[in-house]
């Protein structure tokens, strides 16, 4: 991963956190930084998983690199909602 694809996967990863927690069903207990890290997080592991696949250089809008991300963001705001949820004392 090139260093720009390092600083664009954490701009997108921005928007993949939103995306990512608006595709879990349900409310999600979380704060917004969380949300906003997991899809940081999610970013770079999907383009990580997208040039291990071959996929993350395509011409024009890389939809299947975008795919990966958001369902590592998904995955990543469902554990972090289950996991946040139950260790708050309510």
């Amino acid at each position: 991963m090139e260093v720009t694809g390092f600083f664009t996967a954490i701009i997108i990863g921005l928007v993949i956190g939103a995306l990512g927690r608006l595709v879990v069903p349900g409310k999600q207990n979380i704060p917004i930084w969380l949300t906003l890290l997991i899809g940081v997080v999610a970013a770079i592991l999907g383009t990580l998983v997208a040039g291990a696949l071959g996929v993350d250089d395509t011409a024009g809008i890389d939809w299947i690199e975008l795919a990966i991300q958001v369902v590592f963001a998904a995955i990543g705001v469902a554990i972090a909602a289950g996991a946040y949820g139950r260790r708050r004392v309510h």
